[in-house]
């Protein structure tokens, strides 16, 4: 059995049926829909969402924790292996997503593919996960703009991010494609600042003339000791960069979630997945690099501020710190600058994952179907409002004593993370059974996985161990601590509850090989496909957007079929 691009199956449309696409220009990506939600994000948009989506705060603050735990070379080393093990996940989820591009992408195929409760347990885990992290994020904003002065009224920070969360996510998916392509931006104007103010001030381009290179790789070394000492405790310091690096390194995720809502998703999304791992690359590798040449990891300063302030202000980012330590004045305002413009664009898409993840939830039986209802521009207005009930939580923020409750939300949902690439690695091995079980060659795929199913399966071990190992410091003699342990744990035990709650209460069964629905959605999304202009390439789109901006040239109409 094959399937082809060049012989789709067509979807056919029954009388008194509503159509289930309606046709614009792919180019311009206005008002592509199948089903409820409408596919508006066009070529530039995704592209810059998953070089963005990817890029978070963790990258340029928290990963001071993995610099101090390990020592630059630890920090490289982490950075580079977790980066390879994300990487062979991102091979499975993206040949599942090129695919099969549907609403709430591998959240559904762990429901439809794996098994109903696995599903359930998949999309729960990951709402919960992306809602939390609204509010934590708008408190991080809060406490980065500090870095200028302490006077700021909290509320109004929490109370002008939540409107203009609203205002991005409420009318458009094309808003919100639009917000993240110029905040994305901003982060890789940011990540450029950063990496070239590195090379330069390394071979001596700095206040102090001093050419310092790779000295602190040397003094006080590339491998810092971590619980104990000797080299077990350098392995351990290790593990503990290896920590930091996995909730650091992300970005399949976010690619897959927008599948359902991109234009001609078998191109721009393919093209989307192959180029995370020359971001994981140049972004992470590169970033962990840096950071080990910037700062000593016994850096006083840095020590002071995780101690006093841990990383939720831009004061403990390696690279503000290594600016202070030079001399250079003036960077380090424009740094924390683009760092809230990155804190924002986290926290909003956030909500966008939430709402969508919630809606994949309804679309399968396992959230309240009232929840599938979308506005006329394909929002789906009710799941978007139980969202936004998330990040109220930020008015903690306003208390002292209440900001302690947002922390520990956020350290309950640790793990989340991790279990999301394990739920998709599992899902990949039921995926290419099912494939080899119903005579499809993969040769025929949109998009074909390289090594397959042995990268996967790399994958698939080294993220299960890190979720179950993570918090193994917790256990050593006298380091015992309960908040520690649900921190690292407690994600683990709710989603095996959610898990066995379905499994019984709907008597759920693990999806045959032979059974599993590999048709589902694909008549319409190839009629879809079929329908419309092939999109233009990401350069051509920009410029033309561009070209749009400027009133240049006029944006050609919209119409259907």
């Amino acid at each position: 059995m094959e399937f082809s691009k060049s012989n789709p199956v067509v979807y056919e449309q029954k009388g008194g049926e509503e159509s289930p696409f309606q046709r614009t220009s792919s180019n311009e990506g206005d008002i592509e829909e199948v089903g409820n939600l409408h596919r508006s994000l066009n070529n530039r948009q995704v592209q810059w969402i998953a070089i963005g989506g990817s890029i978070g705060t963790a990258l340029f603050v928290s990963i001071a924790w993995g610099l101090t735990a390990g020592g630059p070379g630890s920090l490289f080393l982490a950075f580079f292996f977790y980066s390879c093990v994300i990487g062979s996940i991102n091979s499975g989820i993206a040949e599942m997503t090129v695919f099969m591009p549907v609403s709430g992408s591998f959240l559904r195929y762990a429901g439809v593919w794996v098994d109903e409760a696995f599903g359930f347990m998949a999309g729960w885990n990951f709402f919960l996960y992306e809602a939390i992290l609204i509010p934590f994020e708008i408190s991080a904003l809060c406490l980065v703009l500090q870095f200028w002065r302490d006077d700021i009224p909290v509320w109004a920070v929490c109370l002008g991010c939540i409107v203009l969360y609203g205002l991005i996510n409420a009318f458009a998916v094309g808003w919100y494609g639009e917000a993240e392509f110029w905040l994305s931006s901003g982060k890789v104007i940011l990540i450029l600042i950063l990496f070239s103010f590195t090379f330069i001030t390394m071979v001596g381009g700095n206040p102090q003339h001093d050419a310092y290179g790779f000295r602190y790789w040397k003094t006080p070394g590339s491998f810092a000791e971590s619980v104990t000492t000797g080299s077990l405790g350098k392995f351990q310091g290790f593990l503990g960069s290896l920590w930091v690096a996995a909730w650091t390194v992300c970005g399949p995720e976010y690619i897959a979630m927008i599948s359902a809502e991109a234009v001609y998703p078998r191109v721009t999304i393919k093209q989307a997945f192959k180029t995370v791992y020359w971001r994981f690359g140049f972004f992470f590798i590169l970033g962990a690099l840096c950071v080990g040449i910037l700062v000593p990891y016994n850096d006083e300063t840095l020590l002071n501020v995780l101690d006093t302030q841990g990383t939720a202000t831009g004061a403990a980012s390696p690279y503000i710190i290594a600016m202070q330590n030079l001399g250079v004045g003036g960077l380090p305002h424009l740094v924390n600058a683009l760092l809230v413009t990155s804190i924002f664009s986290a926290g909003n898409t956030y909500c966008y994952m939430a709402t969508r993840s919630l809606y994949s939830l309804s679309l399968q039986g396992q959230a309240p179907k009232f929840l599938r209802r979308t506005s006329k521009s394909g929002i789906p207005w009710l799941c978007f409002g139980i969202t936004m009930v998330f990040p109220f939580l930020s008015f903690l923020q306003v208390s002292a004593n209440s900001a302690q409750a947002i922390k520990w939300l956020i350290n309950l949902v640790t793990a989340s993370q991790v279990l999301n690439y394990v739920i998709m690695g599992t899902t990949y091995i039921f995926f290419f059974r099912a494939l080899k079980a119903q005579g499809i060659d993969r040769r025929t795929l949109p998009y074909r996985g390289w090594c397959q199913p042995y990268v996967n399966i790399f994958g698939l071990i080294f993220v299960s161990i890190i979720v179950v190992v993570q918090g193994y410091s917790v256990f050593l003699p006298g380091n015992w601590d309960v908040g520690t342990f649900f921190t690292y744990y407690t994600m683990i035990f709710v989603c095996i509850l959610l898990f066995g709650f379905w499994k019984i209460f709907k008597k759920t069964k693990f999806v045959r090989p032979e059974e599993a629905d590999l048709v589902w959605e694909k008549p319409a999304i190839d009629a879809y496909e079929a329908s419309i202009d092939p999109p233009l390439g990401l350069w051509e789109d920009i410029w033309v957007s561009t070209l749009e901006v400027l009133r240049i040239r006029k944006k050609r109409s919209v119409h259907y079929v």
